[in-house]
């Protein structure tokens, strides 16, 4: 029922007000008596949130329901509220047929994989302790929790010269942003800043061949950063200064070395480049590798020398701050960066770019292809990391195998620092997973 982001899936087929009124019933049950709701535009979340609160209320929960807001917003308002926990009804950066629900701690962080498995548990069995008519839950509307939301993001940067900035908020939830830019001193203008569920400016998933717009407006202007969030503004993507799309894992290299220190690290996925690597050894500090998804990165964070995460898909963990990813918290970390020490592309210079390959080879038994591939690898190589897939870390650089989620295939990515390089360890990872389909297939 959940994957790494939640529960996300097309509406009125994978996602209805069934599902969502036992996700309601499941919380509650599971003894969270406080629950604060929120959503993103997609009109589908007015019905999901609806039957969301009724499940809660009927098992005995109070609704704090705070309307339309970004994913961080709700998350921040968990504790702000004194609340036990938070559901967010949206999709993120899916496309407008779809929505979901994501649940959330007091400390930010997205329910792990136990706490998950207990709300799917007792979904799966209908396993619900329903109130008596006098234990209802009450439901109470919260107003002001973007304000609180306004205010922490204003008092963690310090922004020297004022900027001028282009926000694209997607049409999303994210709206937060520009007012901050503007409260702090900024000259700002948005792009896409109609909340519309149905993301008529551009696709929810802000990339570079989403922001076409962004991107021109940057190159012809005098605009010194441009912001980009996806639908729920748990994300943020950049565009510099000369109308550049700012590479992911660039990015998530500028945020890690300007966060930590001599013996600090920083958590990031699997699938993370070597330059991150590079730029936090030039300060002192280290790479910590977790599974792929904000909510393993976010648990990493946990760990008393991790001072920042990130993940390449835009989302950014200030555990200091909170541990959701906080779109508009890297929006306005990213404006004191440039503030302070100069423009966003020659920051971006400064992180060096390896050659990445990757592809996605189709299997029709995975679960048996990868249990093959590991059998190999730990066979031809001393050291395997079983993590998230099998990851090789080899003299001329490392390579990813990991199956697909929601797909039947086996994904490959191979990185390093010269393009001989890459080639060579892409065709010595592909050469793997298709040996291990054809031993597969040769059983069956």
């Amino acid at each position: 029922m959940f994957g790494t982001s939640g529960i996300r899936g097309t509406v009125g087929t994978d996602v209805t007000a069934a599902l969502a009124l036992s996700v309601g019933r499941a919380v509650a049950s599971d003894g969270y008596e406080r629950v604060v709701v929120g959503r993103d535009v997609r009109d589908s979340g007015r019905t999901l949130v609806d039957a969301i609160a009724a499940g809660l209320q009927e098992c005995g929960a109070d609704v704090l329901e705070v309307g339309v807001e970004a994913t961080p917003t709700v998350a921040r308002s968990i504790e702000h509220l004194d609340a036990d926990a938070g559901i967010v009804v949206t999709a993120s950066h899916n496309p407008e047929t779809d929505n979901g629900i994501k649940l959330w701690t007091p400390s930010g962080k997205a329910f792990g994989p136990e706490k998950r498995e207990s709300i799917a548990r007792r979904v799966g069995e209908g396993d619900y302790e329903l109130a008596d008519w006098d234990g209802q839950g009450r439901r109470e509307r919260r107003d002001r929790v973007r304000e609180y939301h306004a205010n922490a993001l204003a008092d963690a940067v310090e922004l020297g010269d004022p900027l001028e900035v282009v926000v694209d908020v997607g049409n999303g939830a994210g709206a937060v942003t520009a007012a901050v830019l503007a409260d702090l001193g900024c000259t700002v203008r948005t792009l896409n800043g109609q909340p519309d569920g149905s993301f008529p400016g551009r696709p929810s998933e802000p990339n570079r061949e989403t922001l076409g717009t962004l991107m021109t407006v940057l190159a012809e202007t005098d605009a010194d950063l441009g912001i980009a969030h996806d639908g729920d503004a748990d994300r943020m993507m950049a565009v510099d200064e000369t109308g550049e799309f700012v590479p992911k894992d660039a990015l998530l290299a500028l945020f890690a070395r300007n966060a930590a220190g001599e013996g600090d690290r920083v958590a990031a996925p699997v699938d993370t480049s070597l330059a991150v690597d590079d730029a936090l050894a030039a300060v002192g500090a280290s790479l910590t590798r977790t599974q792929v998804g904000d909510v393993y990165v976010a648990e990493r964070t946990t760990e008393d020398d991790v001072v920042f995460g990130g993940e390449p898909s835009g989302a950014w963990i200030w555990p200091t701050e909170t541990r959701c990813p906080d779109g508009p918290l890297a929006a306005c970390k990213l404006a004191e960066l440039v503030s302070s020490e100069g423009p966003l592309s020659e920051l971006a210079a400064e992180i060096e770019r390896y050659p990445i390959r990757r592809t996605s080879i189709e299997v029709e038994a995975k679960e048996a292809v990868m249990e093959a591939v590991e059998a190999t690898v730990e066979e031809e190589y001393a050291e395997v990391d079983t993590l998230d897939g099998v990851r090789v870390e080899t003299d001329a650089g490392w390579f990813l195998l990991r199956a697909s989620g929601t797909e039947p295939v086996v994904r490959v990515t191979a990185e390093a620092r010269s393009e001989t390089d890459a080639d060579s360890v892409f065709a010595t990872a592909t050469g793997i997973v298709e040996r291990a389909t054809e031993a597969t297939n040769a059983l069956e």
